[in-house]
């Protein structure tokens, strides 16, 4: 490996990394490969330095493209004794942070509602939303805390997720104020019946978190102080991975805004897969406009994946600036456009068959928006009678791009029986404030007429907590969405685009989430409803509790409702494919089509097998790879190839 070292020293110095590397962008796009190979760069450039790798994906491919097994505990590369590799666990880091801090917190709460500690030992084993964002953001914040290695790079969960990670400082400046309220109201009152305050445990506490919390923000954006020059040095550069798809380039440029005003430091653009069609220079054209004054790197497409220690350092020593002299050479010759023949079997007629909701899902960046509207465009175009609508539920939304319009949280008309819309959680959660949070919240501060409660609990704490929204509450916000619209029965097929896959495994799970979080509160209610009443509010939660219960019950119902499976011939992507097939068959969800996007003809035999020895109980639907034409006509052209429909 000596004759790729030189070569990759000189890499450093158009891509130094600072002490925190965030790796991130849409699903798909090569996120883990980029950061492996960063990663092993990093270490075998400096072999004194200690680099941690590290993923905060719930559906994790560290393993997959290293080639490794991954676990919870970093554990030095085989090959780079000084790079160690790590997944986070987020049950485990509970569990951890329950040992340490779950008393203090236990009793904060308390003294700022009407509960005992003990009521509040179940809440550790729930499946809350954001658990994951959580654990990792806290995780990371303390590795770089204590100190364990010198760079730690990051490889993020696509990017609509990472922004609900980073957005996480905020919700947890709004917790601690809340909890110093509760703590401020304890103080208060043991001042008032003794005369005098000692800090205590919780008051260390919260000291702690809020001047942990500090240093993480001004970590995460970049703005640690060097304390022998006392000058800010770089410590943090987040790098956005993407193709040279219009799709892409679209997610980039909402990405790249979100990170502004989180005030993340960007560290430029690494565009991805590179054959220099025309097609993909004027989409690389467009990523340096959106980022003029920062550096874009690219990569060519590989012939095999890039998977193992000497694939990735031969990837790495690829990578190179794209110049103004390679964004401007693009061709004036127009190539006629030139759609492949469909390859059967095709997707069934699932109108037909009476399905009534289809799940679409896999690994980010296989192609799952085109296929859920090529689905819903193919079906409304055959069966112009039923009324389709397709929905995205991921938090990075691209069904819009896909469709070349602009769609919000109202469903927009497509044609006349289809209409598309992307769930807005800001707005589902405002009304979930006004059907049941707010008065919640009173219930839980023990909110009554009664002013020694008002003094003693202090509503407002509470009412704190409610106003921010709990990044990664996405999953249950969709669930209510889409429980409302089956509930409305007034369409004949739901076609959901979803987020990549941990994502999409936290959504399913969220009905029996939900309905553990509203049992707790209902046995919280019976112990002490002579205090808090509240008995219609009560009454409301059961009532969602019997529709959560119902949505989980079509959720598993394979009349009602089946799961779509999207992949491409990668081993990374078919890998986690397995896994969610295998976990989807143990909650009872059925899944009878995996949908092979981007088939390259002439090697349908090969991978036809290969596919059918993975997935035994699937049909595998062949779609060939689309001509570079935009969205839309794409959308239109998978459709057409789906369902071997005519052309027109």
């Amino acid at each position: 490996m000596g004759h790729l070292y030189g070569r990759v020293l000189d890499i450093m110095t158009s891509l130094p990394l600072p002490p925190l590397t965030l790796v991130s962008g849409k699903g798909g796009v090569g996120k883990t490969t980029f950061a492996c190979a960063i990663a092993l760069r990093q270490a075998q450039c400096d072999p004194s330095e200690t680099v941690l790798l590290l993923s905060t994906a719930p559906a994790h491919s560290l393993g997959d493209v290293l080639q490794l097994s991954v676990g919870d505990i970093a554990q030095p590369h085989p090959d780079c004794g000084n790079l160690h590799v790590r997944a986070l666990d987020a049950a485990a880091l509970l569990q951890s942070f329950k040992a340490r801090y779950g008393t203090v917190l236990e009793t904060l709460v308390e003294r700022g509602s009407f509960v005992d500690d003990e009521d509040l030992s179940p809440v550790w084993d729930m499946n809350w939303p954001g658990l994951n964002e959580l654990m990792g953001l806290l995780e990371i914040q303390r590795i770089l805390r204590d100190g364990e290695a010198e760079r730690v790079i990051v490889d993020m969960a696509p990017s609509g997720h990472t922004l609900n990670l980073l957005g996480l400082m905020d919700f947890l400046d709004t917790f601690l104020s809340a909890l110093q309220t509760f703590q401020d109201k304890h103080q208060y009152l043991v001042k008032t019946l003794s005369g005098q305050y000692t800090p205590d445990q919780a008051d260390e506490f919260l000291s702690t978190m809020a001047a942990d919390l500090a240093a993480g923000r001004a970590q995460l954006q970049g703005k640690v102080v060097d304390a022998s020059e006392q000058t800010s040095s770089p410590s943090t550069a987040c790098w956005i991975v993407a193709l040279a798809e219009p799709l892409s380039v679209r997610e980039t440029e909402r990405f790249l805004t979100a990170l502004g005003q989180l005030q993340i430091p960007l560290g430029g653009l690494v565009v991805n897969r590179l054959t220099h069609s025309p097609a993909q220079t004027t989409q690389l054209i467009a990523f340096k406009d959106l980022v003029p004054d920062k550096p874009v790197f690219e990569l060519p497409l590989w012939k095999t994946e890039p998977v193992g220690t000497p694939a990735l350092i031969s990837l790495i020593e690829q990578l190179t600036l794209a110049s103004a002299q390679q964004s401007n050479a693009v061709s004036e010759i127009e190539n006629p456009i030139i759609w492949p023949q469909p390859v059967p079997p095709g997707c069934p007629d699932f109108v037909a068959e009476g399905k009534r909701l289809l799940i679409i899902g896999g690994k980010g960046g296989v192609g799952k928006t085109t296929v859920s509207a090529a689905i819903a465009s193919g079906l409304a175009q055959h069966h112009p009678e039923a009324q389709i609508r397709v929905i995205s539920i991921d938090p990075a939304h691209s069904l819009g791009d896909a469709f070349e319009t602009t769609l919000g949280h109202e469903p927009v008309v497509l044609r006349e029986n289809l209409r598309a819309q992307e769930v807005n959680a800001e707005q589902v959660l405002d009304q979930f404030r006004e059907d049941y949070l707010w008065e919640l919240a009173e219930m839980m501060a023990g909110d009554a007429s009664d002013d020694i409660l008002q003094i003693a609990y202090g509503p407002e704490g509470w009412r704190q907590i409610v106003t921010q929204a709990l990044p990664g509450i996405d999953e249950m916000l969709s669930l209510i969405a889409v429980m409302d619209l089956l509930e409305q029965d007034s369409e004949t097929l739901i076609v959901l685009d979803t987020a990549p896959t941990g994502h999409l495994l936290q959504f399913l799970e969220m009905p029996v989430a939900l309905g553990d979080w509203l049992s707790w509160i209902f046995k919280l209610w019976i112990k002490y409803q002579d205090v808090v009443g509240r008995v219609e509010l009560i009454g409301r939660l059961r009532q969602l509790r019997k529709r959560v219960m119902a949505t989980q019950k079509r959720l598993t119902d394979a009349s009602h409702t089946e799961f779509i499976g999207v992949v491409q011939n990668q081993s990374a992507v078919l890998a986690e494919a397995q896994r969610l097939t295998t976990t989807l068959a143990e909650r009872g969800v059925a899944q009878n089509y995996i949908i092979h996007n981007r088939y390259l003809l002439g090697t349908k035999l090969e991978t036809s097998s290969a596919l059918a020895r993975r997935f035994p109980e699937q049909t595998v639907v062949s779609l060939p790879s689309l001509p570079e034409v935009n969205p839309h006509q794409q959308v239109k052209g998978a459709a057409q190839l789906l369902f071997q429909l005519n052309q027109g």
